[in-house]
């Protein structure tokens, strides 16, 4: 299991496998990012899952509730989530 940031279990939402769920725990972007993203419903607390990844570093496809979001992989990078 990832450790970041010294808490056991945190991990980015980039480290996820289609298919896995997880808790989101913070996302570190700027202000006016971070505002865009919990419009998404990117909010702590929120669970979130990997519905599949782009290869070679391309967009993810998350689901929060019944909402499909796809993500440039630098945002999601910022997403550290807990499973």
């Amino acid at each position: 299991m990832t450790s970041i940031g010294g808490i056991l279990g945190q991990r980015l939402l980039t480290d996820l496998k289609p298919g896995m769920e997880a808790i989101i725990v913070s996302v570190e972007l700027d202000e006016g990012l971070r505002a865009r993203m919990a419009a998404l419903g990117f909010l702590p607390g929120q669970l979130v899952r990997l519905i599949r990844q782009a290869p070679w570093g391309g967009p993810l496809q998350v689901r929060i509730g019944t909402t499909d979001v796809i993500l440039r992989n630098l945002d999601a990078q910022a997403v550290r989530v807990a499973s």
